[in-house]
């Protein structure tokens, strides 16, 4: 993944009403659709693509110009690699002055798209510079010590405690050990904010591919060579942890 895309998390903001938007031009879409090609993707065997369509041909109702439709095969880990690679996308396009929000009830008029099924959109129109994020630490999140387990590496829990997630459940944990980081998928029992509780699994499952992207960010910003071991999740709803990953740091 590129750098640069690190120091967007620290403007990049979700948009859940656009007002005075601008018009994304031509070559700014053009620009998304080479820009996501480029993105690397969690799962390398996976095939995915995007479409960007105009606001009136989703069921999205939230003053954006367009949406950008994802798409994925359903292989092991897809939701996952959705969210690592849709992430990518949604801070670039923060670094183009365009605002941006995942979706996760939206539906387009089309469920496929070249032999691809739908998973998830992103809204998006033009905003003025002075509406994105100035100071993310005022953001509402978890506090670290329920996110983080251990006295290693929290300078980089500090960072990653900020990712976007479904109604903001925030459903990872990491356990931080002396060049070893464990992340888990978390769900505290009875808890699911308003999301319905058959699809709980399903956008947590996006949102942990969201955590990996911003982890693994910041380790390459920094410097911080790693490998990465990453389990296929089957769990069901019921599991209160799932682990996701395990980053052995070099």
């Amino acid at each position: 993944m590129e750098k640069d895309l690190y120091l967007m998390i620290f403007k990049r903001k979700s948009f859940h009403i656009f007002r005075d938007i601008g018009s994304i031009d031509s070559h700014e879409l053009q620009s998304i659709e080479e820009a996501y090609k480029t993105f690397t993707p969690l799962v390398s065997d996976i095939k995915t693509a995007i479409k960007i369509v105009p606001a009136d041909e989703t069921t999205c109702k939230r003053g954006q110009e367009y949406c950008i439709l994802l798409y994925s095969e359903k292989k092991e880990n897809y939701l996952q690699n959705i969210g690592y690679i849709g992430e990518q996308l949604d801070l670039y396009l923060a670094s183009l002055g365009i605002g941006a929000l995942w979706f996760g009830i939206g539906k387009p008029d089309k469920p496929t798209y070249n032999g691809l099924d739908f998973i998830i959109m992103i809204a998006i129109a033009k905003i003025p510079e002075n509406k994105f994020r100035k100071d993310m630490f005022k953001s509402k999140r978890k506090p670290l010590n329920e996110i983080w387990n251990g006295e290693y590496y929290q300078d980089i829990g500090n960072i990653v405690r900020f990712t976007p997630s479904a109604c903001n459940t925030q459903p990872w944990k990491v356990t931080a050990k002396e060049k070893c980081l464990t992340v888990y998928r978390y769900k505290k029992p009875g808890k699911r904010g308003i999301m319905p509780a058959d699809k709980v699994v399903h956008y947590n499952r996006i949102d942990i591919g969201i955590f990996l992207c911003f982890l693994e960010l910041y380790l390459i910003k920094n410097d911080i060579a790693f490998e990465r071991e990453l389990f296929t999740d089957t769990a069901e709803d019921e599991c209160e942890e799932v682990l996701t990953a395990k980053y052995k740091l070099i």
